[in-house]
């Protein structure tokens, strides 16, 4: 079985995750593999990559705009505002992941963030964006780990960032356009 690039209902070659279900193809399309800029958008995403860790990815694509009430936009400054109280709400929202270490985390990465400089988390994230390499030919030529990864990592942790090891991170590379790692024939790329 290949696994690389695959014709869409359209016609098109993507990556295979990208037509494995419907909500996937718009996100293959039009975000995966994009740059993302701003310290409150890739806070979001940082998030969301730490609650997807131990699930599939789809779980927390349909579950996003709950995530973006429910954490009020992610705006750091106004997560790092949340109480006790907020907490107990969200291990009560059926429209996110109920995980208490991941809401935890969420809120202290908040509050940790909020003393950070404008633009401090966009710097910090893009200064571990390594040098373009080829382009991946099929999936098992995919990574989950980098050595810029695994840096990143280390970084967040010891700037007091919690559940971001370097598989997460690395997902966060790839979702916010620091690597691309859309298939050599995929349209997207």
């Amino acid at each position: 079985m290949s696994s690389g690039a695959v014709a869409g209902p359209d016609g098109r070659l993507r990556c295979p995750w990208g037509l494995s279900a419907e909500d996937y193809l718009a996100y293959h399309d039009e975000e995966w593999g994009k740059e993302v800029r701003g310290d409150d958008a890739l806070y979001e995403r940082l998030c969301l990559e730490a609650f997807q860790s131990g699930l599939s990815w789809i779980t927390i694509l349909r579950r996003r705009e709950g995530f973006r009430t429910a954490f009020a936009g992610f705006e750091i400054k106004a997560v790092a505002e949340f109480t006790d109280a907020d907490a107990q709400r969200l291990l009560a929202d059926p429209g996110i992941i109920r995980n208490r270490a991941k809401i935890e985390a969420t809120l202290a990465n908040a509050k940790v963030l909020a003393g950070w400089a404008p633009g401090e988390l966009d710097e910090l994230i893009w200064s571990h964006a390594p040098e373009p390499v080829a382009a991946p030919r099929s999936l098992a030529d995919v990574p989950a780990v980098t050595p810029e990864s695994t840096a990143l990592s280390k970084a967040l942790k010891k700037a007091g960032i919690r559940f971001v090891g370097p598989t997460t991170a690395y997902a966060l590379m790839q979702a916010c356009g620091l690597v691309n790692d859309h298939l050599v024939d995929c349209t997207a790329r």
